[in-house]
């Protein structure tokens, strides 16, 4: 099982921007659909958004909406969250989230349960 890394992460202040990125060693994000959760302490983790690397889809959480863009660099290696308007939201842990079955997004895209392969996490922090 390949697992993605993230990275991007850091601390930043309100209003700021941050770009994450995302790697799976040997494996292109040709056909399949891979996400970006969120979990601050406390919480429950939460899908932010996600990409259907065949059809260039993107799939956004109503909280983040207008701030942050999702895409992938032209070799399908790299996947990236380009977030804007950072707002101070208790340090959630980014993670990295690809469905290695290679099935679409659709509507369960910001399920937990959608994904097999997930990342370690990258921090972010937002002051105010």
């Amino acid at each position: 099982q390949a697992q993605p890394v993230e990275s991007g992460g850091g601390s930043v202040q309100a209003g700021e921007s941050l770009r994450l990125s995302c790697v799976v060693s040997g494996f292109t994000f040709t056909e399949t659909c891979m996400a970006w959760f969120r979990q601050a302490p406390g919480n429950e983790r939460e899908g932010v958004a996600a990409f259907s690397t065949r059809y260039g889809a993107t799939y956004r959480s109503d909280s983040v909406e207008g701030r942050f863009t999702v895409s992938q660099d032209k070799d399908k290696i790299s996947v990236y969250l380009q977030m804007y308007s950072l707002k101070p939201e208790g340090s959630p842990m980014y993670y990295c989230a690809v469905d290695s079955l290679r099935s679409p997004c659709g509507s369960s895209w910001s399920s937990f349960g959608h994904f097999d392969w997930w990342g370690q996490g990258t921090q972010v922090t937002v002051s105010a």
